[in-house]
């Protein structure tokens, strides 16, 4: 497994889970999103792996381009703003290959083993 994690350091799911994997002695690399982001093909590969952009914004965010964002059509632009401004997403992201969670999912992590 080449677990990633991409989350933010003050998250509590993103550290329930960073403890998850470590309970289970799984190796993973830890990415601090609101710091670094996402590669362009990173982001890529999430999207399709979730099955869409609107799975990955944080629609509970208290952030006002989020409640912008209830109100767009255009997709592309959506992806744009989330990819430019990664703190707009729902954290943890983890990616296992093309496999990807997004949240604390901890039924879904234990089949990948």
């Amino acid at each position: 497994m080449n677990i990633q994690i991409f989350g933010k350091s003050k998250c509590f799911d993103t550290k329930k889970t960073e403890r998850w994997f470590k309970e289970r002695r799984i190796k993973y690399q830890f990415i601090d999103l609101p710091r670094f982001g996402m590669s362009g093909r990173e982001f890529d590969s999430v999207l399709q792996g979730v099955g869409g952009i609107d799975k990955l914004i944080d629609w509970d965010s208290k952030d006002p381009q989020v409640t912008l964002m209830k109100y767009m059509d255009d997709k592309t632009a959506k992806e744009d703003k989330v990819f430019d401004e990664p703190k707009l997403m729902k954290t943890p992201v983890v990616r296992n290959g093309k496999q990807v969670t997004v949240g604390y999912c901890p039924e879904v992590w234990s089949q990948w083993e």
